[in-house]
């Protein structure tokens, strides 16, 4: 997990297995994005290879911190097929801006409705 600013963005790259050995390292990074209070946080998921019901649980947490925060989440991708398929079947796809975009893209943007454009 590395966590970088871009301008108005605070990136979480995430790569590879997560599962909740890593629930810790989520928290570190939660606390660290508002800290920052950046406008928008990116969790870039394109590298990750599997994930349990800890990512979820850890995406949920972000997206109501943010909310609250009045500060927009998005979920970079491409989303892997299996992190599509945990979004998808647990119903909360819908919940989250997903972007194929680069990081200097990640936010909704002028006119931007916060679609969900993964597969």
């Amino acid at each position: 997990m590395h966590v970088t600013r871009h301008e108005q963005t605070f990136v979480l790259t995430v790569r590879g297995e997560v599962d909740y050995d890593d629930a810790e390292d989520f928290d570190a990074a939660w606390e660290a994005a508002d800290k920052a209070a950046l406008p928008v946080t990116a969790v870039d998921l394109s590298q990750v290879t599997f994930a349990d019901s800890m990512l979820l649980n850890a995406l949920l947490q972000a997206r109501i911190r943010h909310q609250a925060a009045g500060r927009d989440l998005v979920l970079l991708g491409p989303l892997r097929p299996a992190i599509h398929r945990l979004l998808a079947i647990s119903g909360t796809i819908q919940l989250f801006t997903i972007s194929d975009v680069g990081v200097g893209d990640a936010g909704p943007g002028p006119g931007g409705d916060g679609a969900n454009d993964a597969p």
